[in-house]
């Protein structure tokens, strides 16, 4: 009961640091850190201890495949490079420069120990950057070179660290069959990712339930990372892949089932980190009880390390703009661009995971436990020097440097998005309306309103407005109705009051019959237009130099109109499952 209430307590502080964020105009992952780091100093505080062998694959699937979501194979196959050398070659040679420099510091720690140090701190954080990127007003172009970034180069880090804690349990050798064993992992992982991916699509077919659906996404990270793992394979790249096929295979008339992953996905990511930096702070009041004043020798390896941490990202970087140099999209293209994203190295989730998956007993061929402490106080003082100063003076950083995204980037693809939908929508529509009988007031009424289609998808306040549901012909058959009614009344004059009153029954079913065969009709007219209108927004998604974000927009406010419109008998393709699935769930 006591862990339970623990784990709710750090929730609760996750709610509330997210709060405050939002008033002081800070990103939350910085409040969290502070407030875990100050559990260090509540006296009689209780240990709260999670086995180090789970911490990895609960805390790392779901939230690689939540952020995963956020790209697509057309940013992959236009950033290989920028993937090659940070993600990579990046991560690893700063997991090798922080072993050098934490042998020659800490006396008797040995290669193996120092690589995991290594690994441990070299991976930066996508979902860090994400909560400092939006509110500093990041460029977008930076933005996904650091979330490409942040997918993959947990995979080169859990690789070395792996490795090196085998050669400490175990006794194996480190050399070059790392590169290996990464090698035949990471193409294991891929297959792995392929394999979930379709059988998350075939079982995902079939099924009608908004809340089956939802958690058979919460099912594949999980499935993905464990398969891998079993494997021996790379867990993280067969979650990220995972992610991205369930993504591509996604279909125009699961509106509402993306929208409701996309909430449940957003609120386990913000629980989840809460949790993860929560538990750093209890591991570091641990360490603080256990040292004492004796921690204070670990401040200068603590420091050097960090210090190397950001000094290899900024050579990086310079090696990434001489690599990208001839591909015609140089990033960084200056200086400014090279040195934000330096500044945007910050660590995160993969070095706390990491840092709380060491074993707690002794190693069989070194005594583990005697430098887990120091671990502990490295990743700390990294996370600390990497997400606090640098996620706090981002902004004024973009300010200085005249970087600050103004939006039109995005506007200027959402616009274009927003034609595109509308071409394919009124192309659809044009080719259904013999087969749907659209009375010819209506189908010029919708044909009207689907002409300005991509003013309404536009991101900005003064040109969104919901999409219009098409005007049934009530009035036109009412009147038609009650000219009928009226005329038959007339007529039969001297028929008496009963059979008077049952003509205007008939007269008032009929109206009613009309108006929802009118509805009907107008219904799977937008359906038609708007579900064609998603499909082509989702296959440009795909598409290289299109930025995901800016079709993710497009996307929900188009799922956002889809959902207003009255879910009776709705025509298309798929919209018998649809309204099927809104009767069974309300």
């Amino acid at each position: 009961m006591l862990t339970i209430a623990l784990l709710v307590g750090m929730l609760a502080a996750t709610v509330a640091c997210v709060a405050v964020a939002e008033r002081v105009h800070l990103p939350y992952p910085i409040l969290i850190l502070v407030v875990s780091a100050g559990i260090a100093f509540i006296p009689g505080f209780p240990h709260l201890e999670v086995p180090s062998d789970v911490i990895l694959p609960l805390f790392l699937p779901p939230l690689l495949f939540a952020t995963a979501q956020h790209t697509s194979w057309g940013v992959f196959r236009a950033r290989w490079r920028s993937l090659l050398v940070l993600a990579l070659g990046l991560t690893a040679v700063t997991a090798f420069a922080v072993a050098g420099i934490a042998w020659a510091l800490v006396p008797g720690i040995g290669i193996p120990l120092a690589l995991m140090l290594g690994a441990m701190v070299a991976p930066p954080d996508p979902i860090a950057v994400d909560a400092v990127a939006e509110p500093a007003r990041m460029p977008r172009r930076l933005v996904s070179v650091l979330q490409t970034e942040g997918l993959f180069n947990d995979a080169i880090a859990i690789v070395l660290f792996q490795a090196a804690l085998g050669a400490v349990v175990s006794g194996e050798s480190l050399g070059p069959m790392i590169a290996v064993r990464f090698v035949v992992g990471a193409v294991l992982a891929v297959g792995v990712g392929f394999l979930v991916g379709w059988l998350f699509r075939v079982v995902d077919r079939p099924l009608t339930s908004l809340a089956a659906r939802t958690a058979l996404g919460v099912v594949a990270p999980f499935a993905a990372y464990m398969l891998a793992e079993e494997l021996h394979a790379s867990g993280v790249i067969a979650v990220v892949v995972t992610a991205l096929e369930t993504r591509r295979g996604a279909r125009a008339e699961d509106g509402e089932l993306r929208m409701t992953r996309t909430a449940f996905w957003n609120v386990a990511n913000l629980l989840i980190t809460g949790i993860a930096f929560g538990l750093i702070g209890v591991e570091l009041r641990d360490v603080i009880a256990e040292e004492g004043a004796g921690i204070v020798e670990y401040a200068g390896p603590a420091l050097a390390v960090a210090a190397v941490v950001v000094l290899v990202r900024l050579a990086g970087t310079r090696v990434l703009n001489l690599a990208t140099a001839r591909s015609g999209n140089t990033i960084p293209s200056d200086w400014r661009e090279g040195l934000v994203l330096t500044w945007c190295g910050m660590r995160g989730l993969a070095t706390l995971a990491l840092a709380l998956a060491i074993p707690l007993e002794d190693a069989g061929h070194h005594d583990l436990s005697g430098y887990r402490n120091l671990m502990i106080v490295v990743a700390t003082t990294v996370l600390v020097v990497t997400l606090v100063p640098t996620g706090i003076l981002l902004p004024w950083l973009l300010r200085v440097l005249g970087m600050q995204d103004d939006g039109r980037a995005t506007f200027e693809q959402t616009r274009e998005l927003g034609e595109r939908a509308q071409t394919a929508a009124i192309a659809a529509l044009r080719e259904r309306l013999p087969e749907l009988h659209l009375p010819d007031d209506q189908r010029d009424a919708l044909l009207a309103r689907l002409k300005r289609l991509q003013y309404d998808l536009a991101p900005s306040p003064a040109l969104t407005g919901s999409f219009p549901v098409v005007r049934a012909e009530g009035s036109g058959l009412a009147g038609r109705a009650g000219g009928a009614g009226a005329s038959g009344a007339a007529a039969g004059g001297g028929i008496g009051a009963s059979e008077e009153e049952a003509g205007d029954l008939q007269a008032e079913e009929l109206r009613r019959a009309r108006m929802r065969a009118a509805r009907d009709l107008a219904v799977a007219a937008q359906t038609v237009a708007l579900d064609a209108a998603r499909a082509e927004v989702l296959a440009a998604r795909g598409e290289p130099g299109i930025d995901p974000a800016a079709a993710d927009i497009v996307l929900t406010r188009l799922d956002r109109r889809m959902m207003a419109v009255p879910p009776t008998r709705r025509g298309g393709h798929g919209g018998s499952r649809r309204s099927g699935s809104r009767r069974r769930h309300g």
